[in-house]
C-alpha cells in the first residue's frame, strides 16, 4: 500500500520499473491484433479485421525507438499487408517457437529477454510469455494465459488490447503520444 495516498498502487504503476527497461515490442495476431474471428468472402479467401486503435499504438511505440514484431503461427498475405502499413520490419510468420524467434531478435539487436514486452492471447503464447520482463493478454484471453501473464488487458483482442500496452509502456518511458505524432510528420496515416 502507498503509505502517502493511503491507496493501492494500481497494477499498471507496479509495472513501471520493468516497462521503463522495454526497447522491443512484439505481438501475436490473431486473437491479439485482431478479434480472433475468421472471416471469409464467398470466393474463400481469408479476411482479418484489424483495429486503429492497436495499430496507432505501434507506431507511436516505433516512433519513440522500440523495435516492433509480429509472431504469428499463422501464414498470410495480410499480415504481411498490414505490418508494412504500420512499417513493422519484424514480420515472423509460420512460428511454430515463439519464444525461439524472441531470443533470435533479442540477439539481433543485442537486448535481453527482460527488455522484451509480448502480447499473447492462447497457450501457445506461453513460453514467450513466462520468458520476457513484460508479458500481458487481452481481457479475452484464455484463461490458463491470463493466469500467467503480468498484466491482463481492460480491452479484448482486436478491440484495442495492444494500443492499451502501449500506452503504458510509452506513459512509463516518459513519452506523450501527441508529441510523437507532432514531431514526426511523415506517417500520418500510418495506423488507419
Amino acid at each position: 500500500m502507498n503509505t502517502r495516498s493511503g491507496r493501492t498502487p494500481s497494477r499498471a504503476h507496479r509495472y513501471t520499473r520493468r516497462l521503463k527497461k522495454i526497447r522491443l515490442f512484439a505481438t501475436d495476431v490473431d486473437g491479439v491484433l485482431t478479434d480472433g474471428g475468421l472471416y471469409y468472402s464467398d470466393s474463400g479467401e481469408q479476411t482479418k479485421k484489424f483495429n486503429a486503435w492497436d495499430g496507432l499504438g505501434l507506431v507511436l511505440l516505433k516512433k519513440a525507438g522500440l523495435v516492433t514484431a509480429v509472431i504469428t503461427m499463422d501464414q498470410t498475405q495480410l499480415v504481411n499487408v498490414r505490418a508494412a502499413k504500420l512499417g513493422i520490419s519484424e514480420i515472423h510468420q509460420g512460428v511454430k517457437d515463439k519464444l525461439a524467434v524472441l531470443k533470435e531478435l533479442a540477439s539481433k539487436y543485442g537486448i535481453q529477454l527482460e527488455e522484451i514486452a509480448y502480447v499473447g492471447d492462447d497457450v501457445t503464447d506461453l513460453p514467450a510469455l513466462q520468458a520476457v520482463g513484460f508479458s500481458a493478454a487481452p481481457a479475452n484471453g484464455r484463461d490458463p494465459v491470463r493466469k500467467k501473464v503480468r498484466y491482463v488487458c481492460k480491452a479484448k483482442g482486436g478491440e484495442g488490447a495492444v494500443r492499451e500496452v502501449a500506452d503504458l509502456i510509452l506513459a512509463a518511458q516518459g513519452f506523450s503520444p501527441m508529441f510523437l505524432i507532432e514531431h514526426a510528420k511523415g506517417d500520418q496515416g500510418a495506423h488507419s
